[in-house]
């Protein structure tokens, strides 16, 4: 008899292992861990990625407006304060509109509070306003991260408190800085909001669109190494989409039709990831160029039906496959996303498609339980926000101690430093930051020394914020050197001082809250993510167990609510486990025991996302036994001891799992990465023992030479 081969797909991966002398599926490429570097490149190169350009206007409307309308009606030094409260234009970016208007009224909220506390504190003493600002950074470090607050992040509410200490006035100016920060806020919130005019619906399609692109990058990354990394950007991309479209389900808007068909190509592109998922670990081999490109056209055809391909142009592709095959599917999947996103919002069997139905999931975030969820011991959020409070309140304590002019310039600097992450991203932060200070020092004095008008002061202020927020994404030196003349120009607006003592102060401050930054993440928490590693692989596979006794076992009935809650969780899951990953990878030194868990990570997620296509709604798989289900479970149960308390898994044989051929694969390949790195720990252990006690034995040496 000849080899039998996966039924799970086209043939292209080889026959499956039938004993010795045979040939067994191939595993895919398994590409090179994601390395942070301390090199030029990573100073002064640009990241991948788009010219923020619709920022960039937004910034640059909303700072010249609120600065040119706050200096009109009470004076140019308390104006920069509705400048900078304007920058509530830099946030919620992404966000449906409907959503954006309440959540960019909580930051304009957050920015009149900081503007009201630091002004007060301020009035007290020095030594209250360093204490407000660092309090400040570690609030907004910790509300920011824990309500999934995109960047910048915390940042401007320490430039807001941090300003606000500096305006003029006392305890009486208090409630006129807030005013002041509230008018800049509404700006801002205008500007931002003025998208809805034109195109009210623009967040939600373009999240879905971005979906199509990432799942377009995937499939051209089959059969090469670039093949996790594509996996998990398309699955960053494919959940932010749920996030948005979610958001944007307002009860007059989500009974439509056009939020049908939004909500049914929402689906579609879940749907046909997943189907991608199976394929891309299946798959050793290049797709056909077609399948990419017929994804990438279908992004712009979540907004115009007129530009969605023709499902009839995968029928090449799918012509001799066997119609059960995982690339037949996927093609499929393809092609029947095509037929809906070709369905205008107008026609009227758009609500008849089962997959424009409800989303299953309530469309505002539970706030106060994401709060209490952030400060659990597995979270990275607390001592992320403990770490930023401590190091700000201690850099603007030792700025003021020094007796710096502008101590409130030390905090501000290391909140921008420590906002990086790890330590090798802040070193790489702390590096820009000061050299990007340095020549926009030189640009801002020189700026300020032709001693333009108010009214260019306010225009050029405005353009450079734009341009600031044009670049910061694609590195941040030339963000500083864009963002220093600005804020010197804002400085020196709101409290005169000579020049040559202004550009003095800022390089000091800044190479002081630099070195504060530095020295934060390098002794506070720095093994955080690396600690938190292990619980974030055993998360996952404790997910994956979830799912896949939901879908085996036959006695549960599994419904479409409680489905989408599996996916849901299964995808934030993996997602984040990458994430946890990359931040433990800069946490110097404790990165050298990190690098070898890549494969572990590797496999855990695929484990994941073959656990989520397992939990497709069109596939209906094969029943396995009581004792089948029971050791399935037992498996995940030891790889998640195992994973927790650092040892070799134990893993007997596999039960055998007709339906899903790939789970066994990497079930064994996890064990193996496993295996390997507790080897690699043990070794590296006793090596570390071998050379304390080296040092033991020179050290009881030279004592007892200095006796002699």
């Amino acid at each position: 008899m000849g080899p039998v081969r996966d039924l799970g797909t086209t043939g292209d991966t080889g026959p499956m292992s039938l004993g010795e002398g045979t040939r067994g599926p191939e595993r895919a490429i398994v590409g090179e861990r994601p390395t942070p570097r301390m090199n030029l490149k990573a100073l002064f190169g640009l990241e991948a990625g788009r010219w923020a350009w619709r920022t960039a206007v937004y910034a640059a409307v909303a700072m010249t407006t609120s600065f040119a309308l706050a200096t009109a009606l009470l004076g140019p030094q308390v104006g920069t304060l509705a400048a900078l409260g304007s920058m509530t234009v830099l946030y919620e970016k992404k966000t449906p509109y409907s959503y954006r208007a309440a959540a960019l009224a909580l930051v304009g909220l957050g920015f009149v509070t900081a503007v009201a506390v630091n002004s007060l504190a301020s009035a007290l003493s020095p030594w209250a306003a360093v204490v407000s600002i660092g309090l400040t950074a570690g609030l907004a470090t910790w509300v920011c991260a824990a309500w999934r607050v995109d960047k910048p992040g915390p940042m401007f509410f320490v430039l807001v408190a941090s300003i606000s200490t500096i305006a003029p006035g006392g305890v009486s100016e208090v409630l006129l800085h807030a005013l002041i920060a509230a008018l800049g806020a509404a700006v801002g919130w205008t500007v931002s909001m003025s998208g809805a005019l034109l195109r009210a619906r623009h967040p939600e399609y373009q999240a879905v669109a971005e979906a199509f692109r990432a799942l377009a990058t995937l499939l051209r990354s089959v059969g090469t190494p670039e093949l996790d990394h594509a996996q998990h950007e398309a699955s960053v991309a494919v959940a932010e989409a749920w996030r948005i479209v979610l958001l944007g389900q307002t009860r007059g808007y989500r009974t439509t039709a056009e939020a049908a068909r939004l909500r049914a190509l929402l689906r579609w592109v879940s749907d046909v990831h997943l189907a991608a998922t199976q394929v891309c670990i299946a798959r050793t081999t290049a797709l056909p160029e077609q399948a990419a490109e017929f994804a990438d056209r279908m992004a712009p055809a979540v907004a115009d039906p007129a530009q969605a391909p023709d499902p009839d142009s995968l029928h090449e592709l799918r012509r001799g496959m066997r119609p059960r095959s995982l690339e037949s599917r996927l093609y499929g999947l393809l092609a029947r996303a095509a037929q809906a996103a070709r369905r205008s919002a107008q026609d009227e069997d758009v609500e008849e498609d089962e997959r424009s139905a409800d989303l299953h999931d309530e469309r505002y975030p539970a706030l106060l339980n994401a709060l209490r969820s952030s400060l659990s011991k597995d979270s990275l959020i607390r001592p992320t926000a403990l770490r930023m409070w401590l190091t700000v309140t201690a850099a603007g304590m030792f700025g003021l101690w020094m007796g710096l002019d502008h101590y409130y310039w030390v905090a501000l600097t290391a909140t921008s430093v420590l906002q990086a992450g790890s330590v090798v991203l802040t070193f790489n932060r702390s590096v820009q930051r000061s050299l990007g200070t340095l020549l926009g020092v030189l640009a801002g004095v020189g700026l300020l020394m032709l001693s333009p008008p108010l009214a260019v002061v306010i225009v050029l202020a405005g353009l450079l914020q734009g341009a600031t927020q044009l670049v910061v994404a694609r590195n941040f030196f030339y963000a500083s050197v864009l963002l220093t003349p600005m804020a010197l120009m804002l400085s020196h607006t709101a409290h005169p001082h000579p020049l040559a003592d202004l550009a003095e102060s800022r390089i000091v401050d800044t190479l002081v809250g630099s070195a504060f930054g530095l020295a934060g993440a390098l002794l506070l928490w720095r093994k955080a993510s690396a600690t938190r590693l292990p619980q974030a692989i055993a998360n996952v596979l404790e997910r994956t167990r979830q799912c896949m006794s939901a879908v085996l076992d036959q006695d549960a009935e599994i419904t479409e609510a409680r489905r989408y809650r599996l996916r849901r969780d299964m995808r934030a899951a993996t997602v984040s486990l990458r994430g946890v990953y990359e931040s433990a990878l800069g946490d110097a030194p404790r990165a050298a025991s990190t690098r070898p868990l890549w494969p572990v990570v590797v496999a855990t997620q695929r484990i994941g996302y073959l656990a989520l296509s397992a939990l497709s709604q069109d596939r209906v798989p094969e029943p396995v036994g009581v004792i089948t289900l029971q050791r399935v479970d037992l498996a995940f149960q030891e790889l998640i001891s195992a994973i927790e308390e650092r040892r070799t898994p134990r893993l007997g044989a596999l039960p055998r799992l007709p339906s899903h051929p790939r789970i066994n694969m990497e079930l064994r390949a996890l064990s193996n990465a496993m295996t390997s790195a507790v080897a690699l720990d043990e070794r590296a252990a006793r090596q570390e023992t071998e050379r304390r006690a080296r040092r033991e034995r020179r050290r009881a040496r030279y004592d007892v030479d200095a006796d002699l």
